[in-house]
């Protein structure tokens, strides 16, 4: 009797280990992979995985650095910021990033809260790092002392990989083993509600993010896109350069922001995609450059971080520049959505439908589906979700549900062809008189009036309805209307366009927006100045 024994095998854990660069190298070493727009330096895919192993072994034989270790970086856009990107990636080293515009007593947080063992810095931005070094004073008995780990304080300027022992030659060395949980770096939240919160991105939301990007966006080998934006936000080293570098593209990086270098290097380098976010189109449109530049070889612009008013859209449309808007957060991947140029288009407004491997749901506040049309908040569960917040379980258990949705707070609206629409901030949202009334939609009519360039609406307290709306709105330069009438001009307009009830109760006339780096609108700030008036003008009265 034949008999037959069941054999059992043990399923391994894929390596999701996200050495991106590595592995571009690998299969296209020569090709370019890197343009600096202000000294002209290019490198090869194998030339910039070279220095990013060099930042690697730096990291572990001069700085002492092992897996699961935090390292931050206080730097500009440039070439080390790459190096030190990609070396995370290798060593299973944390990069923490930091934002430039952040003062020496906000990066304390951060700082403590990462327990951050070096820090990367740019020399020209060494007075904010003798200001942090001050305040993270190593005397123990000083009361004003701040607890940190940082033993190793590295300026981007020096020879820093000079003098490895020689045991670290690059034929000996070998990346740490890593896999898809383990966390590749902590993006510190702008914390425009609080405390900024470090979101966990793991190796796995890496590559789900740079895969699902160019699937979703048909990125191709022989796309050039510049990089503009900070790479210490999750725009600059996510949306564009993870996906480009993944298909092997060519990234152009500024250090910097300037308008007529950003047409100049977009005409000279033959970029095909750019990212931008709504402040920086508008700074390019306004641009002399604008004009004249050859903008042939264009496949299309993108726009996310915030609303894009639809007269910029139609401004770009006119040069014959297809424009299409993407959404996404730090915490659920910088790209979730996806359009075609025809849909772009066809659906002006629209994000797009979820990319690939990416489920939503739009839900009410009782946790059900909502119907097309009508609001819900985005939730989102996938490979391109993050762990939740460093060192913050309350958070993430907030955020996270138990069926490993991401809330995201965003409030959102599906039509009946599968795109969806941003509707708002959940914390936005204006309730007045028991109604629900969503900011984003006065938005986007109130922008299509001639005369208005910018404008935002948020919720203040009212004794009356219990919350109203107020319009802060920038007329454009050429306009006519006074402050004297543009509560009038807009009320008249908004009338004809929406619902008496959605109308803002009051108007104000700002020359700017306060706008987060990323071109989020800081309603708060709104808010407390509205607020501050109206106290001061009841005073007066008094």
């Amino acid at each position: 009797m034949q008999t037959s024994t069941m054999q059992t095998s043990t399923v391994q854990t894929l390596n999701l280990q996200a050495d991106l660069l590595g592995e571009r190298a690998r299969l296209t070493p020569n090709h370019p992979a890197l343009v600096v727009a202000e000294t002209g330096l290019r490198l090869s895919y194998a030339e910039l995985d070279a220095r990013a192993v060099r930042c690697a072994r730096m990291w572990n034989a001069r700085l002492g650095l092992a897996k699961g270790d935090r390292v931050g970086i206080l730097a500009h856009n440039r070439v080390e910021y790459l190096e030190a990107f990609f070396a995370a990636g290798k060593t299973g080293v944390i990069l923490v990033t930091l934002g430039t515009r952040l003062t020496a007593v906000e990066l304390t947080h951060i700082v403590r809260d990462s327990g951050m063992r070096a820090l990367l810095y740019d020399d020209a931005l060494a007075d904010t790092v003798a200001d942090l070094r001050q305040l993270l004073t190593e005397d123990e008995g000083e009361p004003a002392a701040i607890k940190h780990d940082i033993k190793h304080w590295v300026a981007l300027d020096e020879t820093t990989y000079e003098n490895l022992p020689p045991n670290f030659d690059s034929d000996s060395w070998r990346p740490t083993p890593c896999n898809g949980e383990d966390i590749y770096c902590l993006l510190y939240t702008s914390g425009t509600t609080g405390q900024p919160k470090g979101v966990m991105i793991p190796h796995r939301m890496v590559i789900a993010n740079g895969t699902n990007t160019v699937a979703g966006w048909q990125l191709r080998a022989d796309d050039v896109s510049p990089i503009f934006t900070p790479l210490y936000h999750a725009g600059g080293l996510m949306a564009f350069l993870v996906p480009i570098f993944v298909i092997g593209g060519t990234v152009v990086l500024h250090q910097g922001f300037d308008a007529g270098e950003v047409w100049r290097t977009i005409e000279r380098e033959h970029a095909t995609v750019v990212l931008g976010v709504p402040t920086i189109w508008k700074m390019l449109l306004e641009a002399p450059e604008f004009e004249s530049v050859d903008l042939c070889h264009l496949r299309w612009l993108i726009s996310g971080g915030a609303p894009l008013p639809r007269y910029l859209i139609e401004a770009y449309q006119q040069k014959g520049v297809a424009f299409k808007q993407g959404f996404g957060m730090t915490e659920v991947g910088v790209n979730c959505f996806a359009m075609t140029v025809e849909d772009s288009q066809n659906k002006i407004g629209s994000i797009g439908k979820p990319m690939m491997f990416t489920e939503v749901r739009l839900v009410n506040e009782a946790g059900e589906e909502v119907a097309e049309g009508e609001t819900g908040e985005l939730l989102f569960r996938g490979q391109h979700v993050c762990k939740g917040y460093w060192n913050n379980p309350e958070a993430t258990a907030a955020a996270l549900d138990a069926d490993g949705f991401f809330h995201t707070g965003d409030l959102a609206q599906r039509d009946e062809d599968g795109f969806y629409y941003i509707a708002g901030r959940a914390k936005d949202m204006i309730i007045s008189g028991g109604v629900n009334v969503y900011p984003a939609e006065i938005e986007a009519v109130l922008v299509q009036h001639p005369d208005v360039e910018d404008a935002a609406v948020a919720a203040v307290p009212d004794e009356r309805w219990g919350e109203m709306g107020v319009a802060f709105v920038v007329p454009r330069a050429e306009a006519e209307v006074k402050a004297t009438g543009l509560a009038d001009v807009l009320t008249t307009f908004l009338g004809e366009r929406l619902a008496r009830f959605k109308i803002p109760k009051a108007f104000r006339l700002l020359e700017e927006l306060p706008r987060t780096a990323y071109g989020k609108v800081v309603k708060g700030t709104l808010r407390d100045q509205f607020l501050a008036e109206h106290r001061s003008a009841k005073e007066e009265r008094a």
